[in-house]
């Protein structure tokens, strides 16, 4: 298969290693860009492969609250210049609020429903495509219900994020705030390790023993240091064990439990841009 420059710098903004190295993981690999960042990280690149975020071009993002609900939705579109115009955002502002206030949980739902007594959220969509001359797309759109759900916008619109929580009181309200900003900035990849899947399991201790291999180390010790990595992994990557954006001697778990008794989040949902 032949490599493209347009693939190296692809898997180059994936992990953020040299065109080189990218080069020669995807001729290794047969242009398999999944198998080229494990080839990278085997050969103790310090890769920073994106996870979990949403592939996107242009456009906005944003999440809101309604009592004990929480929506979140991502319009994309083309350009940057049609992205930071006044009409467009008002008119995803206008879409979350059909959203909201039929309360719909999923993309198909708010499509389908009236935008107002002519068109329907898709209809409006091509209707603005004409007007626009850009394609837009509602690409992400979830809902969060939860005793108490804090919405969290990043400055520009290009991030948002939504934290459920399990009790209902001022104290989760803040504490929910804390955290959203958290998933913000951290990106867990789920709630605690129980919601990693299987196939990054192996994944990650396949590399982990990979490279305690070419550290010299024993098989049979390979695989304890595997296990171990596999844990800084699930510390670094679950929500409920990272250590705390605002006081990194405790974990996001232990920030909530010394907030309120029994506080925890029971769901949250990122969207971004980038």
């Amino acid at each position: 298969m032949a490599i493209t420059a347009a693939d190296v710098n692809k898997l180059r903004k994936q992990t953020g290693a040299g065109m080189m190295d990218c080069k020669k993981a995807l001729v290794e690999t047969d242009g398999d860009f999944e198998a080229a960042v494990d080839v990278l990280r085997k050969k103790g690149q310090k890769v920073a492969a994106k996870r979990g975020d949403n592939e996107a071009k242009e456009g906005v993002i944003f999440a809101e609250t309604k009592g004990s609900v929480g929506y979140i939705l991502q319009l994309n579109c083309e350009t940057d210049f049609v992205a930071k115009n006044s009409d467009f955002q008002t008119m995803i502002k206008s879409i979350m609020a059909v959203g909201m206030d039929n309360g719909v949980a999923s993309k198909e739902e708010l499509m389908a429903l009236a935008y107002d007594d002519k068109l329907s959220v898709e209809e409006k969509l091509i209707e603005q495509i004409g007007v626009i001359g850009e394609k837009l797309n509602i690409s992400n759109f979830a809902k969060v219900e939860a005793a108490t759900v804090v919405a969290y916008n990043h400055p520009g619109n290009q991030l948002a994020t939504l934290v459920g929580l399990s009790n209902a009181s001022e104290v989760a309200s803040d504490a929910g705030k804390q955290v959203a900003m958290q998933v913000a900035a951290m990106n867990p990849l789920a709630l605690s390790k129980d919601g990693i899947d299987e196939a990054t399991i192996a994944r990650e201790l396949e590399v982990g023993k990979d490279l305690a291999i070419q550290e010299g180390k024993p098989a049979e010790m390979a695989e304890k240091i595997a296990q171990g990595r596999l844990g800084k992994f699930f510390k670094e990557n679950t929500l409920m064990s990272q250590a705390f954006i605002k006081d990194n001697k405790q974990t996001v778990e232990q920030f909530l439990t010394t907030s309120e008794s029994g506080l925890t989040v029971t769901e949250f949902k990122r969207f971004s841009l980038s």
